[in-house]
């Protein structure tokens, strides 16, 4: 069997924005002296004269762009999510969020995966913050395709929008001829009776994979992709919640403030469901390779299955 094919969704994000960049002349692009890492240098090579650098100076970078659309045009604001989502949420809240301009950040280099820039850099806070921000809404593509088909998206939709995109390479799974992507829908991707999983981000890739497992074990296991974490697919997960009984939610986040707290909101109020959540359990990162703290830290098909195999026999 040939190798699977991984793409860091980052590097999708900036073949994106080249591509919207061919056929829009008033998408523009900032970065705060990353452009080579968030990999809007792409965009950059193509439109130089669309490109910004506006330094390390994050929360600048937000304002300008605030000001950029204001004008009419769609700025895409870049930098790793530490510094797009934490560093400059004060001028996020304030001078994008409650204006409601249609500024869209690209935020990379989200979550543990970051690996060996250790805590300092790993963003597990990102989803909480922008959730809480009115009228903003959150993305966290799963792969190569569906990171594209965000971005896409989110130059269409007129209003504020934060995407998460990941250093690390992830298996493509999805398929680019039939993929269809919506903001604010789910995706089943296995059907199953016992247990729902419901993942964002890399982790729909291990979602699926404890799918399998789980299957071998004799558990039914229904796997959803939730690329948008806001607004959440509400009738997907009631309707995931009412029929499989059981829930698991899986994110390169915090468990404080991530999915699983917008998933265990929804369900406490229309159909209260026993729910676990797999993610970051409210501790900072360190450095190390990518691979061995998504383990270490529980981010793994074989801990989903582990939690799975325990949530079912109660």
């Amino acid at each position: 069997m040939a190798d699977v094919k991984k793409i860091a969704t980052r590097d999708s994000y900036g073949n994106a924005l080249k591509e919207l960049g061919a056929r829009h002349e008033n998408l523009i692009v900032f970065d705060a002296d990353l452009a080579g890492a968030t990999k809007t240098a792409t965009f950059q090579k193509a439109f130089p004269t669309r490109h910004f650098d506006c330094g390390i100076a994050e929360a600048d970078m937000i304002d300008v762009a605030a000001g950029a659309a204001s004008m009419g045009l769609v700025p895409f604001a870049s930098s790793f999510a530490m510094f797009a989502a934490g560093r400059a949420f004060e001028q996020i809240r304030n001078s994008v969020g409650y204006p409601h301009l249609n500024v869209k950040i690209g935020a990379t280099h989200g979550g543990i995966s970051v690996g060996e820039d250790g805590a300092s850099h790993q963003c597990c806070e990102d989803f909480a913050l922008m959730r809480a921000i009115p009228g903003m809404v959150v993305m966290c593509p799963s792969d190569d395709v569906e990171a594209r088909a965000a971005v896409l998206a989110a130059y269409e939709y007129v209003g504020p929008v934060y995407l998460r995109f990941g250093r690390l390479a992830v298996p493509v799974f999805h398929e680019e001829e039939t993929f269809r992507f919506q903001i604010g829908k789910g995706e089943t991707l296995q059907d199953g009776t016992d247990v729902a999983i419901l993942a964002t981000g890399l982790m729909v890739n291990e979602a699926v994979e404890a799918g399998k497992a789980l299957r071998e074990a004799g558990i039914s296991a229904r796997i959803i992709n939730l690329c948008t974490i806001k607004p959440l697919d509400e009738a997907l997960v009631v309707k995931a919640a009412r029929e499989c009984g059981k829930i698991i939610t899986c994110e390169e986040h915090s468990i404080v403030g991530g999915l699983g707290e917008a998933v265990c909101a929804l369900l406490s109020e229309k159909c209260p469901t026993p729910v676990r959540r797999i993610g970051v359990n409210d501790e900072f990162g360190h450095s190390g390779p990518a691979a061995a703290l998504l383990k270490q830290f529980g981010l793994s098909a074989e801990h989903i299955v582990e939690v799975a195999k325990d949530l079912c026999a109660k």
